[in-house]
């Protein structure tokens, strides 16, 4: 599905500063399904990785994703719309959320999750710590759609003009899980595997 206007303003003017300025390299983009929804999941350096996991995708591909609804204050809800992001409460079991996102991977969108639930380095206003939870294998999962791995480095040394990397990695295999009737326990053991497969990733940049 095509990005929307905004979106394509956005990566239009941020393309050469971070495949210039900030020399951006993206592999493993052939692993990404080039039809069809799927969730691509990802670990969290700071708060700037959504950018550069998607960009790489533009303009084919765009990625819709959840922001804490702490995020949401006037103006910059505008950017966070026009950008592709719909609100989740975190720590109060935001069904609704859960079934937007199960929804869009049905539709077709990539909707991007990052399992650690937020971003690792301590910053502002930082009230959670960095965890795996099974978000992005249940939405996978209940939506009947892929789940894919990819990793981030460098975004939390963006002032020291470091470089930017990303690995895109095949989708997991899953079909044993689909079929489990445990969808609490298939969703942990989807969980566990995809941060494996994550943390091989990243190992690799």
């Amino acid at each position: 599905m095509r990005p929307p206007l905004a979106y394509q303003v956005v990566a239009l003017l941020s393309w050469p500063v971070l495949y210039g300025l900030f020399r951006l390299r993206a592999r493993g983009r052939g692993n990404l399904p080039a039809t069809g929804g799927y969730v691509l999941a990802c670990n969290h350096v700071s708060s700037l990785d959504p950018w550069p996991l998607g960009l790489p995708l533009w303009p084919r591909r765009w990625l819709r994703f959840m922001a804490k609804s702490e995020l949401y204050w006037w103006p910059l809800s505008l950017v966070l719309n026009g950008a592709g992001a719909f609100k989740i409460r975190r720590g109060l079991g935001d069904r609704e959320a859960i079934e937007t996102a199960v929804q869009l991977a049905r539709e077709g969108h990539v909707v991007a999750m990052f399992p650690e639930g937020t971003r690792r380095a301590k910053g502002l206003a930082k009230k959670h710590q960095a965890r795996p939870r099974s978000g992005a294998a249940r939405i996978a999962l209940e939506a009947g759609v892929p789940l894919v791995p990819a990793a981030v480095a460098g975004t939390d040394r963006l002032l020291r003009l470091g470089p930017l990397r990303i690995a895109y990695g095949p989708p997991l295999e899953m079909d044993d899980l689909r079929a489990s009737e445990d969808t609490r326990g298939a969703s942990q053991e989807a969980t566990g595997r995809l941060m494996a497969r994550i943390a091989e990733l990243e190992s690799s940049l």
